[in-house]
């Protein structure tokens, strides 16, 4: 009998495997082919949202730790990016890598303070920690307060691509996100996955197990800012832009809406969100603010009919993971 489980269960996460590969292959070949038909930018804003998502969805879908504070990472690493593309003149890839570690370092001390708290209280120090940058970035003279940094040159990608080109950018932007997503893929994966798993199922018997869970949830709270800042520091340079908008509260509570509408705690879900949501702006900029009452229904909608969000309805439906 329990070797008949056993086979069963072996054949059900064979078949979850199968499905994860067949999804991601399309994925990449709609990716590949999208900027012959859809406006390279807008895609390049996707996807830039869709690696955020994922990175919120790190911590929220695998840890149970709800973050109410992710715009601080996101928005940060576009500022110092950009910051070093225009005024220390960086190269792109530099100017990058000057931003997410800003991200990962901004990710240590608020994962350090905010994990000592679980539940709401977790969720309100790391808002409160995100509305404090906010207003230093306000106030900062480097960011420019309401105007942001702007016209931030895009640079030569090596000394040798010149980014300033759309379809080049997109080229370098949509390898960027297939890195960070197989990456994430592989630490959920993980044993070290596993563990964040069962941090979110039962802390209290991870604990009994001898695991070290503050540990593990803030080397994840770190990993997630991190993905975060790859991820906010890419669209500051698609966008030649770093403004106020990546760093306020409305963009973390807007990568909860892509996680939750996509499917949380699944693995295309993020990105499915995110592309959902930002296909419905693109479409929707000419009702202007009304767009925000649109996505309140979403919201609902996702939290009345589709509970599990697009991605969980949809594997739940084929009996499979996705």
């Amino acid at each position: 009998m329990q070797r008949a489980a056993t086979l069963a269960s072996s054949t059900a996460s064979g078949a979850g495997a199968r499905a994860e590969v067949i999804a991601f292959v399309l994925m990449l070949v709609a990716l590949v082919v999208a900027p012959f038909f859809v406006y390279p930018v807008v895609l390049m804003k996707a996807l830039c949202f869709a690696l955020f998502a994922c990175a919120f969805n790190l911590l929220i879908g695998y840890v149970g730790l709800l973050s109410f504070g992710h715009a601080l990472f996101f928005g940060w690493a576009g500022y110092v990016c950009a910051h070093a593309a225009k005024v220390w003149g960086l190269p792109p890839e530099v100017a990058i890598l000057c931003g997410t570690a800003v991200a990962a370092a901004f990710g240590t001390l608020v994962g350090t303070l905010a994990i000592r708290r679980q539940g709401i209280y977790f969720a309100m120090i790391t808002l409160a920690l995100a509305q404090m940058m906010y207003f230093f970035a306000v106030q900062a003279p480097f960011t420019h307060g309401e105007d942001g940094i702007q016209a931030v040159p895009r640079g030569k990608l090596f000394g040798l691509i010149d980014l300033s080109d759309n379809i080049k950018m997109y080229v370098v932007v949509l390898i960027l996100f297939i890195g960070c997503f197989l990456l994430i893929y592989r630490i959920i994966n993980s044993p070290f996955g596993e563990v964040l798993k069962a941090i979110r199922e039962n802390e209290a018997r991870a604990i009994s197990l001898g695991y070290k869970t503050d540990r593990y949830k803030l080397l994840a709270f770190i990993l997630s800012a991190t993905f975060a800042g790859i991820a906010g520091s890419t669209k500051a340079l698609v966008f030649q832009l770093a403004s106020l908008t990546d760093v306020d509260w409305p963009m973390s509570g807007e990568v909860i809406l892509m996680t939750l509408v996509g499917g949380l705690g699944t693995l295309f879900g993020p990105v499915t969100g995110a592309f959902f949501l930002v296909s419905l702006e693109n479409f929707l900029t000419t009702i202007g603010q009304w767009v925000f009452v649109v996505q309140g229904v979403i919201f609902v909608m996702c939290v009345l009919v589709l509970r599990r969000g697009i991605i969980g309805e949809l594997g739940r439906l084929l009996g499979t993971r996705l």
